[in-house]
């Protein structure tokens, strides 16, 4: 009876494969080579080791099975070596560059890119570009060898250095043919992904033996398709380091308000995990959640409230969170980085003087406080945790093998737990945001009791 009743639930998923860009598309006639991994000392290939393109990863793993409709998922290529790749080694010249903002986990991702080609293949021709994009034409590239980044991990930042901005496409695709690159590692956030899809289309373009791969980078947690960013556990580790310290400073005062602003321009990922980890947060203000100051049901009655009940609370707000409602001028709509995104206003600073206002209007002659800690430069800059190191090597590890079997234009990151090659354009443009109607959310308002800023 119960292997029947199994059976009448079986269904059958139709798999849609994702295409990831290959050299041969191009460049048919290639010749192969046997990985060197099949006689690298320290590895003992066996069934199962090298994988195929037949080896792919599911984007979707829940279903209804009692939905009538045909089940179906997106698939992609799963990361990892192949036997034959389509690049000597000894022939190989890497370039690695950074770009954008700090993160957690870069030094890692640069360390584990050197080692690997070097240990994994041989590689010996590996170069760092120096401050970004711009460094391909402006700067002279850096060698690096094992020995030189044997420690990088233990710092924080880049070592190759950053910046914004600097991006020519003519300027770049020549330096990189006229330095003789023929694999390209990129590793930023979605401005720098952008840039990484022109780079790839342009080589494309001029048909040249030059593979590219991106290691996504960013802090927020906003890329989508992979499960997370690399630095992200790291940035909740070390946010709660600033919560716990706004509560003290909160408990500490009459009437305390410990006020943090973490990091998170479109995505307010950071606050609700750090909020959800830390447990001393009265009310955590997302991008995604608007919310409102004055009247029923808004922060303002909600704080009144709490610090009569217990004499202090503690607000997180993403760095995104409220731009809709800060007054600007028509010049501050209009400004933009050098990344092209709109320059925000400091919402933790305009917070904390609402607040002040507030008080002063409805509770004159109370004592009243508010402590304002923003910690995103201290985050940014630290060393990865244990979790994100791990998670960098693999990230790079997959990078090089997609890239030495001739994948190219793609993103390395996991899917479900599993590392995957996704296309570079897809990743490009898909935003990962809080989905204020999962359960995880849920649990943020079930912890804090905020409400939910929704006018009747």
């Amino acid at each position: 009876m119960n292997d029947q009743n199994h059976l009448e639930t079986q269904s059958i998923i139709n798999m849609n494969l994702v295409q990831v860009p290959h050299i041969t598309e191009y460049l048919p006639h290639l010749q192969k080579h046997t990985s060197p991994l099949e006689h690298n000392h320290f590895y003992h290939p066996s069934e199962g080791f090298y994988l195929s393109s037949s080896d792919v990863i599911l984007r979707r793993t829940i279903f209804d099975t009692s939905d009538n409709n045909t089940l179906s998922s997106l698939a992609y290529h799963r990361a990892g070596p192949r036997k034959e790749i389509l690049y000597d080694p000894q022939n190989v010249r890497a370039a690695i560059v950074t770009c954008g903002g700090l993160c957690p986990g870069l030094n890692t991702v640069i360390r584990e890119l050197v080692v690997g080609l070097w240990e994994q293949y041989g590689v010996r021709e590996i170069f760092g570009i120096k401050a970004g994009y711009r460094g391909f034409y402006s700067m002279e590239p850096v060698r690096l060898d094992v020995k030189m980044v044997h420690n990088w991990h233990k710092r924080g930042g880049t070592v190759l250095e950053t910046s914004r901005g600097g991006f020519d496409l003519e300027k770049i695709v020549n330096a990189i043919e006229d330095h003789g690159f023929n694999q390209v590692y990129i590793i930023g956030g979605d401005g720098t992904l952008r840039g990484a899809v022109k780079i790839f289309n342009e080589i494309q373009r001029r048909k040249l033996y030059v593979g590219v791969a991106a290691i996504p980078k960013t802090v927020d947690n906003d890329v989508g398709i992979i499960d997370r960013s690399f630095g992200f556990q790291t940035a909740v580790e070390k946010a709660q380091q600033a919560i716990s310290a706004a509560h003290v400073e909160a408990e500490s005062a009459p009437n305390g308000i410990g006020l943090v602003k973490l990091m998170g321009r479109s995505t307010g990922h950071i606050a609700l995990s750090a909020t959800l980890s830390s447990r001393d947060v009265d009310c955590c203000l997302i991008p995604e959640n608007e919310f409102y100051l004055e009247g029923e049901g808004g922060l303002f009655e909600f704080l009144g409230d709490r610090l009569k009940q217990n004499g202090h609370a503690v607000v997180v707000v993403a760095e995104g969170a409220g731009q809709d409602i800060i007054p600007r001028t028509d010049a501050q709509k209009q400004e933009r980085d050098e990344s092209g995104n709109p320059v925000f206003l400091d919402v933790g600073v305009w917070l904390k003087s609402e607040l002040k206002s507030w008080w002063e209007r409805d509770h004159k002659g109370e004592l009243f406080t508010v402590k304002y800690i923003d910690p995103t430069y201290m985050i940014r800059a630290v060393t990865a945790n244990a979790t994100d190191n791990l998670y960098c090597t693999l990230l790079a590890h997959s990078a090089i093998h997609g890239i030495m079997a001739g994948y190219t234009g793609f993103v390395a990151g996991p899917i479900n737990g599993n590392y995957a090659y996704i296309p570079m354009d897809e990743i490009a443009v898909t935003k990962n945001q809080v989905d204020t109607k999962d359960h995880n959310w849920a649990w943020v308002r079930s912890v804090t009791t905020q409400p939910d800023f929704e006018r009747n």
